[in-house]
């Protein structure tokens, strides 16, 4: 790797984990428990289990929006 080489950042890894396209919409944690209707530790739990997605950005997590639409779409065909 060269000095002025920029690397790609940390994605999360476990099941499902997957790095989102170029230029995809990243939601926060509390956007994505708003939107799913579920507390904050529940996204946090998912998270830290590999269940979702994720970017590291410093300290916080990032989650794709493809990522929740995934689980909506699932939750709509299961219910």
């Amino acid at each position: 790797m060269n000095l002025g080489e920029k690397t790609a950042p940390e994605f999360g890894t476990g099941v499902g984990a997957q790095r989102p396209a170029s230029g995809a919409e990243l939601l926060t944690v509390a956007e994505v428990s708003n939107t799913l209707r579920v507390s904050k530790m529940t996204i946090y739990r998912m998270v830290h289990a590999g269940e979702i997605p994720h970017v590291r950005v410093g300290r916080s997590f990032r989650i794709p929006a493809d990522a929740v639409r995934d689980i909506l779409g699932s939750r709509g065909a299961a219910g």
